[in-house]
């Protein structure tokens, strides 16, 4: 979860607020990619989960963090005397803390898929050079496989110390979310409000197919959990009025006003004045917009209020000056590398985003939810509009692969993009995505034991 937006400016209307998103457009020539990615931190002698402060010997997560500080001459992140993460120089990038210790890239905005490559390999080799000292490792896996909630550690982070009390109120798995699931994200631009609308409902509509191809999290608490992705199982009850497909997206005239509207009737969960979160969980921004917010009265709404806002819904594709992918589980580095050239593919070439538009758009609101909530279980097995996800997926990577190959950008060894596609391409050549060869393993190589995922899946 990246840095919290620090913006006084007080907002007079609604029209502020759409404003504030539409300000994101760009010219394509200025398309960027953004990747997020999150791991699991563990000790390696006894794979046991990370506190903030450490034990006896060795590290804990305050001293990756200074580490990566002395490395990398970041600026550090503060909430109430606690390093809280790191931001890069002029924009560029940030590490911060999941609620449970992992550890997150927010990448810096790039203009090919080679640099983001380049950023995820430095920072891996970062992070593993800071911590090897401590006998540190790190997982990449969609759901933690081992610890239960109790085991798992909790970082200092006031915003964290209200949703952890909220989240109980609203579904029965938002803890879980919190602190035991890790994913990789991508953010990319939009050219205009027709631009965005039609990188919304193609993202949206596969977003279940990229959980399926990205699923690696089939083991919670030791054991078999009974779906290809926990990580998108978890989400399906953490907070329905926050998350989900976003039905509204693919109604008649949706704008960014559609979307400020339903993000206007999502509760908040703080407002932010100074280095102070305040508790307002569950309150309205209608309200705080209007100066009437019961918690804090008279106070009104300013840009970062907004802009925090937002940072806190959890639909399966969000808004902000962006769209950020967020169906998929964290993997290996390759799948890493992968999950945005996917997404890369489909939406930054006009070609391959218009058919995919014809792929998807007969599909409706029922057949879309069913799909998202048949996917955790059943991944590529799946089915929407009488046909297999594998069937779909195969045509779909193909128009990522195309669009790629238009894109054209190539790296010092005169290789373009495509080749980051080449994990996807054998998942659907072979059958079976990661969880499915990580159950596997855990049937025959690793004789019904989860812990050898650890150190297989180690980053």
């Amino acid at each position: 979860m990246a840095r919290d937006v620090s913006d006084s400016t007080p907002i007079g209307s609604k029209a502020e607020l759409i404003a504030w998103i539409a300000a994101g457009e760009k010219p394509v020539s200025s398309f960027r990619i953004g990747t997020e990615h999150e791991k699991f931190p563990f000790y390696r002698s006894d794979l046991a989960p990370v506190p903030y402060e450490g034990r006896a010997g060795a590290g804990g997560i305050r001293a990756l963090l200074e580490g990566m500080q002395q490395r990398l001459g970041w600026e550090p992140i503060v909430d109430a005397g606690h390093i809280i993460g790191l931001a890069g120089p002029d924009g560029g990038g940030a590490i911060s803390l999941e609620p449970g210790g992992q550890f997150e890239l927010s990448g810096a905005p790039l203009a090919t898929l080679h640099e983001t490559e380049a950023e995820l390999l430095a920072h891996l080799a970062d992070v593993k050079a800071v911590a090897a000292p401590h006998d540190i490792g790190f997982a990449g896996l969609g759901a933690s496989p081992l610890w239960t909630r109790t085991e798992t550690p909790v970082m200092p982070k006031g915003r964290y110390k209200i949703m952890a009390n909220y989240m109980p109120k609203v579904g029965t798995m938002g803890l879980d979310m919190m602190f035991r699931t890790c994913t990789v994200q991508v953010n990319l631009d939009f050219a205009s409000e027709t631009d965005m609308v039609r990188k919304l409902r193609v993202s949206l509509a596969l977003q279940p197919l990229s959980t399926a191809l990205f699923a690696s999290s089939p083991f919670l608490e030791r054991k078999l959990n009974g779906f290809q992705s926990m990580r998108s199982e978890i989400w399906r009850d953490t907070d329905k009025a926050r998350s989900g497909m976003l039905a509204f997206a693919f109604d008649e005239g949706m704008s960014y006003e559609g979307y400020v509207d339903w993000a206007l009737d999502v509760p908040m969960y703080f407002v932010k004045r100074g280095d102070t979160y305040h508790d307002v969980a569950g309150a309205s921004f209608r309200d705080l917009l209007a100066g009437r917010l019961p918690q804090l009265p008279g106070e009104k709404a300013t840009m970062s209020d907004w802009a925090n806002h937002l940072s806190t819904l959890f639909p399966e594709v969000r808004l902000k000056r962006f769209l950020e992918m967020r169906g998929c589980d964290a993997g290996p580095a390759d799948m890493l590398a992968a999950m945005p050239a996917f997404w890369v593919g489909l939406l930054y070439d006009t070609t391959s985003l218009d058919a995919a538009w014809d792929l998807v758009k007969g599909w409706n609101a029922e057949e879309r939810q069913a799909l998202r909530d048949a996917v955790p279980a059943q991944g590529l097995a799946a089915a929407i509009g009488g046909r297999k996800l594998a069937e779909i997926a195969a045509e779909v990577v193909e128009l990522s692969r195309a669009g790629l190959a238009r894109r054209a950008f190539k790296n010092g060894a005169g290789q373009d993009e495509t080749r980051f596609l080449a994990p996807l391409q054998g998942i659907l050549e072979c059958g079976q995505n990661l969880a499915q060869v990580l159950e596997a393993r855990y049937r025959d190589a690793w004789q019904g034991k989860v812990e050898p995922v650890m150190t297989e899946m180690a980053l």
